[in-house]
């Protein structure tokens, strides 16, 4: 008759001492007890494997240091369970161990990093640089080294709650949406399960609306005049009357450059990457949109941007500088850079200029792509019309006042 096997207990293992060689006590269901000659005591769970069916060892602790025996059976009795399921207790250590590494290093600056260099191919360079700024202004001070796995709702609030405080909360809207798409991408890369963020914008309340200021048509001439007479450099100057003429973001102005302009047919073309819905955009440019870029040739002809930086001629002048500008000329209120393109709009729209050619000429998206592409087409050789009109509608307001388009060798009046 087969010798029976009979379970260890607390009093065999507390007794058994370190010999010359090692040997091992042994329990039920492949566990034992392996005792060193330093007296080490440690718990090994021996198995075949469930694909090669070779012999197997795992390590489930150390008598020594508090695996006792009821914890060994414990951790025991899981790896049988895996093994019925088919999994290697060893694999799943390991894979476990990586899983765990992974939530401690996937840290929400490092997570983010990846998310914004896919972003960034999505949106122009200065609303990329805004975006980042955003993140390391107000989030990556307290939360950047968290792991993003232990990033929840009330973590969050409590951080964006000072901005809020603030009364910034438009930047607060800005945050939550940022925020959640960093986390939807970690869901996605399957580094987190789910996005615990995704109603916190419901926490804060929403910012007041604000339309860019700007002037009524017949507030042009005023424009003009304060042009005329204002302490600014010639750059900044003629990067307002720049942006007046060819309707353009701001961005998209103080981004100019002399490789875009086409002197054959008079266009100017911004590049996808470089407008705010990532499409190509084409300006016709009237006579006086071409005299600005003679009056910057001399200064920027020979180098990459038509409005170049003060502090670095390397890189093109700063998109918020009209704005500078035309608060210290007394528009503080009443119009800023962006609002200048509501102008032209409010003039063109109320000289019953076709309302689709004005939304072509402000880089407007209309919904319906197939008719988008044949607009396109269709509506170049009429904008060229109409921006031909707006210019001359720009030129006589300024009569009595200098105009930097009136001529190429320098500041005459409008006759």
């Amino acid at each position: 008759m087969p010798k029976q096997a009979t379970p260890l207990n607390d009093t065999q293992i507390k007794n058994a001492k370190a010999a010359d060689n090692e040997y091992c006590l042994y329990d039920l269901g492949g566990l034992y007890l392996r005792i060193r000659p330093n007296a080490a005591k440690d718990w090994i769970f021996r198995y075949k494997d469930p694909h090669f069916k070779k012999r197997q060892k795992i390590a489930l602790g150390s008598y020594n240091a508090g695996t006792t025996l009821k914890l060994a059976r414990e951790e025991r009795d899981k790896c049988m369970a895996l093994l019925a399921k088919n999994i290697d207790p060893k694999t799943h250590r390991i894979i476990q161990s990586q899983v765990a590494l992974a939530k401690k290093t996937n840290t929400l600056k490092l997570v983010a990093t990846k998310w914004f260099q896919v972003k960034k191919t999505k949106i122009t360079k200065d609303f990329a640089k805004d975006v980042w700024r955003s993140l390391d202004s107000h989030i990556f001070p307290r939360l950047g080294s968290h792991p993003i796995s232990q990033i929840d709702a009330p973590i969050v609030i409590q951080v964006i709650d000072v901005v809020a405080a603030r009364g910034n909360l438009e930047t607060v809207k800005r945050l939550c949406q940022r925020l959640n798409e960093i986390m939807t991408f970690a869901v996605n890369s399957g580094i987190i399960h789910h996005n615990p963020l995704s109603g916190i914008r419901e926490g804060f309340a929403n910012p007041i609306k604000k339309h860019n200021p700007t002037l009524k048509p017949d507030q042009l001439p005023m424009l003009m005049s304060q042009l005329n007479y204002a302490s600014i450099n010639l750059t900044t100057r003629v990067m307002i009357e720049w942006q007046l003429h060819t309707m353009v973001r701001p961005m998209e102005s103080a981004g100019t450059r002399w490789e875009e302009i086409n002197f054959d047919d008079n266009t100017w073309t911004i590049p996808p990457e470089r407008m705010k819905k990532k499409r190509e955009h084409i300006v016709p440019l009237s006579p006086q949109a071409l005299a600005l870029l003679e009056v910057m040739r001399p200064i920027s002809g020979h180098k990459e941007y038509v409005f170049t930086s003060q502090r670095d001629p390397l890189r093109h002048a700063n998109q918020g500088s009209p704005n500078v500008a035309l608060k210290r000329m007394g528009f503080k209120d009443m119009l800023t850079a962006h609002g200048m393109r509501a102008l032209a709009s409010t003039t063109l729209n109320e000289e019953a200029f076709d309302y689709d050619i004005i939304e072509m000429a402000l880089a407007h998206i209309d919904p319906n792509e197939t008719r988008r592409s044949y607009n396109h087409a269709k509506y170049l050789p009429r904008r060229r019309l109409m921006m031909e009109w707006w210019s001359n509608r720009i030129d006589e307001a300024a009569i009595g006042n200098m105009s930097m388009t009136a001529s190429t060798r320098g500041l005459r009046a409008v006759n």
